[in-house]
């Protein structure tokens, strides 16, 4: 009876199943019929649609031609808005303008600029196209502007040396420009933050440009108008520099938005590989198996330094190395623009030497009497010496140049009396290196780190005053500067004997916004207790500069005698940090180099 029931039980579960299968089924026939019918209207709507679009473009476009051929004017083609730029609610753009325009010196001009760059077809989409704006801007207007100083009359050879010099650096000013924009377009929205120090460094190195091309005038008619024309250009360049950090800030705040993939392409030069960096660290020079070897007995593939460069493969990918035997090599060398990624390394910084004697005297503009040009990006240089002999009468005479973005000196000397180390451009890192001289003898631009250095100070003219800095930041907004950290700053041996005949200093202003922060060092008593000088005896800078001090010891590294002035002041820990390879130079460039570097405070 039990199996029976079973049967009975099983044979309504089976009917049951066929019963669902058979209700499946019709289901399914039913959806598939409402899909196709549905598919099908969608069709019908869209032909229709089509068709009815079709008629209306065929009269429009009639109505266009008739209208064209009656102003005999080609209408343009706008594209059509992205998604992007429709999602770009009405008062938007302008809101935004004011936001990145707040931070400038010159907000009238900065909206001005930016509300002219939005007047194109395409529509504002990404802010970013507001910084790209208004550099192109300062592009253009440098263009403009210099070609109105070619119109002005030079009455001497220094006049038209001058205006020779200022095309130069316009010229390089624009490239920088270029290469702004070019970033920019090939990064991703989310990714503009790690940008940022580039754009800083590049947009600082326009302004150093610009001033650069004032000073090689002489004070007098023809310097005013040329000032007055490039002010235009300038405030422009402080306006675009201004926004780089409003923009991050209102980019970080803002949703992230959603970018397709880009290959980024990267200026920064391709570093060293592992093999190279224990290579570079090695004592052994020759276990580096450099490109190329100069030696001045003919051992080496080169007898001159400016033959193997020339040598040196276009497009050469990786680091160049070239290994520069013992010897004085007396000859002015330019590592140019195209030549990135190069290292040379001597026989030690008293053994492999470059040597020159130009100087203003001889009728050279300071700018072009360095011995030594660094301008390809990543140049580095170990256990080399750059010299120029012009002596102390030679006044202005530099021993080496470097405008070499990234660019790093280890165990290197550097050797003149006045304007030895022409830090003009862009980010620097000196480290264990030994600098000598007189008269503001590491002066420039650049935002420069001088670690574990040596800086002597020695004997010039009499009635000299000599000073160690004469830092160069024209602008604010400029991410430039030099910081002396865990230096020795003490007499040279000829100054020695004579120190309290010369008065000497740890830096002047050359320009308004001028930066040097000395930290962590030793000061021996040939500073003078005050530690600064005034610029020939006047208030400029004194309000605006910036100099710092943190933590110096020696007998002149007590801070209570020192200037009064509104710009100088003791910092604190937590400022002092801020000027530390880390943070001030970005150092992740300087750790792919091998290069031995402390990131922080010696006291952390």
């Amino acid at each position: 009876m039990a199996f029976q029931d079973f049967d009975e039980i099983r044979e309504r579960v089976n009917a049951e199943r066929k019963r669902k299968f058979r209700k499946r089924i019709i289901i399914g026939v039913v959806s598939t019929l409402v899909v196709v019918a549905a598919i099908i209207g969608a069709v019908f709507a869209y032909v229709t649609y089509e068709n009815k679009t079709q008629e209306q473009g065929k009269h429009t476009n009639n109505h266009s031609k008739a209208k064209s051929s009656d102003k005999s004017e080609t209408p343009s083609q706008k594209p059509p808005p992205s998604s992007a730029a429709q999602s770009v609610k009405p008062g938007q753009v302008d809101k935004i303008i004011q936001t990145l325009c707040n931070s400038t010196l010159y907000k009238p001009s900065c909206e001005k600029t930016l509300k002219n760059g939005t007047k194109t077809d395409t529509p504002v989409s990404d802010p970013r196209s507001l910084l790209k704006s208004s550099i192109e801007a300062v592009n253009e207007d440098l263009g403009k502007v210099f070609e109105k100083v070619l119109k002005l009359k030079a009455e001497n050879k220094d006049d038209k040396d001058a205006m020779a010099q200022c095309k130069l650096l316009v010229d390089q000013a624009k490239e920088e420009l270029d290469t702004s924009v070019k970033r920019i377009n090939d990064t991703e929205v989310n990714n503009y933050a790690k940008t940022v120090p580039d754009l800083d460094s590049w947009l600082s190195a326009v302004m150093s440009h610009q001033e650069s091309c004032l000073d090689g005038f002489e004070e007098g008619k023809l310097k005013t108008e040329i000032r007055q024309s490039f002010n235009s250009s300038q405030v422009l360049t402080s306006n675009s520099l201004a926004m780089i950090k409003s923009l991050d800030g209102y980019l970080s705040s803002a949703p992230k938005i959603k970018t397709r993939h880009l290959l980024e392409s990267r200026s920064s030069p391709s570093w060293l590989s592992n093999k190279e960096r224990r290579m570079l660290k090695a004592v052994d020079v020759k276990a580096l198996k450099p490109n190329a070897t100069v030696a001045k007995d003919g051992s080496g593939n080169f007898t001159t330094i400016n033959d193997a460069l020339k040598a040196m493969p276009v497009t050469y990918q990786g680091r160049y190395i070239i290994y520069i035997k013992q010897g004085v090599y007396d000859e002015s060398v330019v590592v140019d623009k195209k030549k990135a990624n190069v290292t040379m390394v001597g026989d030690g910084s008293q053994k492999t030497i470059v040597t020159g004697n130009k100087s203003h005297p001889k009728k050279v503009r300071t700018f072009l009497t360095a011995t030594f040009v660094a301008q390809g990006e990543g140049f580095m240089a170990q256990s080399m010496g750059f010299r120029n002999t012009a002596g102390p009468e030679g006044h202005q005479a530099v021993a080496i140049r470097v405008q070499s973005d990234r660019s790093v000196f280890l165990n290197c000397r550097f050797e003149s009396h006045q304007d030895t180390l022409h830090a003009y451009t862009h980010r620097q890192y000196y480290r264990s290196c030994v600098i000598v001289g007189t008269i503001d003898f590491i002066f420039g631009d650049a935002a420069a780190i001088f670690q574990n250095c040596d800086i002597f100070l020695r004997k010039g003219v009499a009635g000299q005053k000599n000073t160690v800095t004469a830092q160069g930041r024209v602008d604010k907004f400029q991410t430039t500067g030099f910081v002396i950290h865990n230096c020795t700053i003490a007499p040279n041996e000829d100054l020695k004997p004579v120190k309290a005949e010369f008065k000497s200093y740890l830096g002047r202003p050359s320009k308004n916004h001028s930066r040097t922060v000395v930290m962590e060092s030793t000061i021996e008593d040939v500073i003078d207790p005050v530690g600064w000088l005034r610029w020939q005896e006047t208030d400029f800078a004194i309000d605006t500069l910036y100099y710092a001090e943190y933590k110096n010891d020696g007998p002149s590294g007590a801070t209570a005698s020192r200037v009064k002035w509104p710009g100088f002041r003791v910092i604190n820990k937590e400022e002092a940090m801020k000027y530390t390879v880390g943070p001030f130079l970005r150092a992740e460039w300087i750790q792919e180099l091998g290069s031995p570097v402390k990131l922080g405070l010696y006291d952390a």
